[in-house]
């Protein structure tokens, strides 16, 4: 028996530690953003230079219809008039497949891309990944890319209710510069 329990106390400790070697791996600012070629709610495929040229809110969130991730999409809808404005396009990404997320777009009226990262791939190349050995999800991270590609701020533990409010708020600044 105690060895049992010693085994997975060591098994907890790896997923512990592979997740916080992870967070190392999140792009700094300054950094150019790492490429992704995913599907969309629509079975759209969107890929990071689609975007050059334009600002980009790309967030991760761990799970369609949950609260949380559901009220800082529904923020970022409530915004999308004034971060347009100012030249930012939102893309939402999960490990949710293509099918969950149209329902999720549907149900809340999200009028912006919601990728579809079955593997958790772009949600590990961003730092972004929680792998908890059978399941995965993505972190509640937000990352905010200049017109020429560059990671120029990072959200970490993004706040579900101020996320779009602070990338708005940094935006004013950035886009000035």
């Amino acid at each position: 028996m105690k060895l049992v329990i010693l085994a997975l106390v060591l098994a907890a400790g790896v997923v512990v530690w592979n997740n916080f070697a992870r967070a190392a791996d999140t792009p700094k600012e300054g950094e150019a953003a790492p490429d992704f070629s995913l599907p969309d709610q629509n079975g759209t495929v969107h890929t990071l230079n689609e975007f050059r040229g334009k600002w980009l809110v790309l967030y991760f969130y761990p799970k369609d219809d949950t609260p949380g991730c559901t009220q800082q999409a529904c923020t970022f809808r409530d915004d999308l008039h004034q971060l347009s404005a100012m030249g930012a396009q939102v893309v939402g990404v999960s490990v949710d497949d293509s099918a969950s997320h149209a329902d999720f777009a549907r149900k809340y009226h999200l009028p912006f891309p919601l990728l579809a990262d079955q593997n958790g791939e772009i949600a590990e190349r961003y730092g972004s990944i929680l792998n908890l050995g059978i399941v995965k999800f993505a972190k509640r991270n937000t990352f905010l890319i200049n017109p020429q590609g560059k990671v120029v701020k990072v959200y970490l533990k993004a706040d579900t209710a101020n996320n779009s409010k602070q990338v708005i708020e940094d935006l004013k600044v950035l886009a000035t510069k």
